[in-house]
């Protein structure tokens, strides 16, 4: 027999690990479905319910997943990665701000509310891409937290998680916080 018969050939030929990442995408998204299809749903939402954004993500998943098996089917793209040699170093002081962000988001939500959180948040993940300017970020990041929590308790009357600044800030408009 000459060389490898057409199995082994067949999987030389494919670059499983693409294919293995791209179904594992499809997974997801059909995890998202089956998840999303189970979210009750009250009679009191007329147009859009709280399935919309889920379906929305899933069918992202979908997509990606469908597209990247695609392109595991046509020659795959790690290839491409491996060419790659010049790349530097993995930034682990980097990593471990962008996961100290998330820590603190966890860990100051429940006692200092929404904009606080996202606040720390804000500055170690500006810290992790390189920002030494804490104050002003710290700055931006109330603004902009404290804008997006407002916008969403007083337009979309969703309540994210009232906190110390919440609290200052409706009792500065004349209203009680909820309790």
């Amino acid at each position: 027999m000459n060389g490898p018969g057409p199995v082994a050939r067949a999987r030389a030929g494919l670059p499983w690990p693409d294919l293995a990442a791209g179904l594992f995408v499809l997974a997801l998204g059909g995890l998202a479905v089956w998840q999303a299809l189970a979210i009750p749903v009250s009679p009191i939402y007329a147009q859009v319910g709280p399935k919309a954004v889920p379906f929305v993500v899933a069918g992202g998943l979908l997509l990606l997943g469908a597209g990247l098996v695609a392109q595991a089917l046509r020659g795959g793209w790690s290839h491409e990665l491996e060419e790659v040699r010049d790349a530097p170093p993995a930034n682990r002081r980097a990593f471990a701000l962008l996961l100290a962000g998330l820590g603190a988001n966890l860990l100051l939500i429940v006692p200092l509310g929404f904009s606080l959180a996202a606040t720390a948040q804000y500055v170690l993940v500006a810290a992790a891409f390189g920002s030494r300017r804490f104050l002003r970020d710290a700055a931006v990041a109330l603004v902009l937290t404290l804008a997006a929590w407002f916008l969403f308790v007083e337009l979309l009357g969703v309540n994210i998680g009232a906190g110390v600044l919440e609290g200052l800030v409706l009792r500065a408009l004349g209203r009680e916080p909820p309790a």
